[in-house]
């Protein structure tokens, strides 16, 4: 007799609910079997669909970098205006969602995720690795409109932004940071950026 319920687009419902599970119970507690009664489908579906519950989680992981490579995208074509520092507090914010965060607690519990995330060909730790080319990259761009020095570092500027902003979102019991402590973080580290127009 079939268990669960026919899902209309698998891949989705199975990444929505493993999301699900880790922000309420933890990347200990991720699991097949708690992913697919999260979905409410019998187990057979995640492994219809996935050679192995890593190869799962590789795909998980590898949906996320695709996001952030759109937001990427959507930041660059920013550079000019608004501020840096309110662009960049926004796009940290739309970074360090809830779930990213997650994620990366994940990437580092599980080595054999690692083994295959590396396989894959993404950075050393993924999201964090691709937020900072996103930054970087960005930074770039405001520093060829001349709204950041010409000699500016941008790299060590994005992975600072990286680490401070992981920290910051990381180390939190319930609600994020506000956006008054993220901007404080921003404005921090762009002062030493030399000149960062704020026009």
């Amino acid at each position: 007799m079939p268990t669960g319920v026919a899902l209309r687009d698998p891949r989705e419902q199975l990444f929505a609910a493993a999301e699900r599970v880790l922000l309420r119970d933890g990347p200990s507690a991720l699991t097949s079997r708690a992913v697919t009664m999260e979905a409410g489908c019998a187990k057979g579906v995640l492994h219809r669909h996935f050679a192995d519950f890593d190869a799962f989680l590789t795909e998980l992981v590898l949906d996320r970098v695709a996001r952030i490579e759109v937001e990427a995208t959507a930041l660059r074509a920013r550079a000019g205006t608004g501020t840096v520092a309110g662009n960049l507090t926004a796009a940290l914010t739309e970074l360090f969602g809830a779930v990213v965060v997650a994620i990366v607690a994940l990437i580092i519990s599980r080595d054999g995720l690692r083994a295959r995330l590396r396989e894959a060909g993404t950075a050393r730790i993924p999201l964090l690795g691709e937020g900072t080319r996103m930054i970087a990259s960005y930074l770039a761009a405001e520093r060829d409109l001349g709204r950041v020095a010409a000699d500016a570092d941008v790299g060590t500027l994005a992975a600072t932004l990286i680490g401070a902003g992981h920290l910051l979102f990381a180390d939190r019991k319930g609600a994020a940071p506000s956006a008054d402590a993220l901007r404080d973080v921003v404005a921090t580290v762009l002062a030493g950026a030399g000149r960062v127009a704020e026009a």
